[in-house]
C-alpha cells in the first residue's frame, strides 16, 4: 500500500487546474516565477504557493540565480502524464481545447528571458 500512497500524493499535488497548467508551461522549460504570473494572470504568492505543492510533491525543483528563481519539471515524464490525461478526457467524451502555452518573451513580464531587468522571487 505504500507505493499507492506515494501515487495518491502526486495525485493530490496535480489535481487542481492551476498546478496542472503550471505543469505544462514548465512542460516547455525552465521557467521564472515572474514569467508564470504573467502567463497565467494571477498573484506572485498564489503561484508561490501552488509552486511549493508542486515541489513538496517532488514533481518540480526550484534553482536560484541571483534574485531569480527558476522552476523546472524533475522528471519529462510529468509531460508525459499530462499528455496522458487530454487523451483519457477526449476518451470519456469531453472535447475541450486547452489553451497553448506561448514562447517567451511574454508581453510584461520582467524577467531577463522575456527581456526585462529580473526582479522577480519567491
Amino acid at each position: 500500500m505504500e507505493a499507492y500512497q506515494e501515487l495518491a500524493k502526486i495525485t493530490k499535488a496535480i489535481a487542481h487546474p492551476t498546478r496542472l497548467r503550471i505543469l505544462e508551461i514548465l512542460g516547455q522549460g525552465e521557467a521564472c516565477v515572474c514569467h508564470m504570473t504573467h502567463l497565467l494572470g494571477q498573484r506572485q504568492p498564489y503561484i508561490s504557493q501552488q509552486l511549493m505543492t508542486l515541489r513538496e510533491a517532488g514533481l518540480v525543483r526550484d534553482r536560484k540565480d541571483g534574485v531569480m528563481v527558476y522552476y523546472s519539471l524533475t522528471c519529462d515524464c510529468v509531460g508525459d502524464v499530462i499528455a496522458s490525461m487530454h487523451r483519457l478526457l477526449r476518451a470519456t467524451g469531453v472535447e475541450v481545447e486547452f489553451a497553448p502555452t506561448p514562447l517567451a518573451p511574454v508581453s510584461g513580464c520582467p524577467c531577463p528571458v522575456c527581456g526585462g531587468e529580473g526582479s522577480c522571487s519567491v
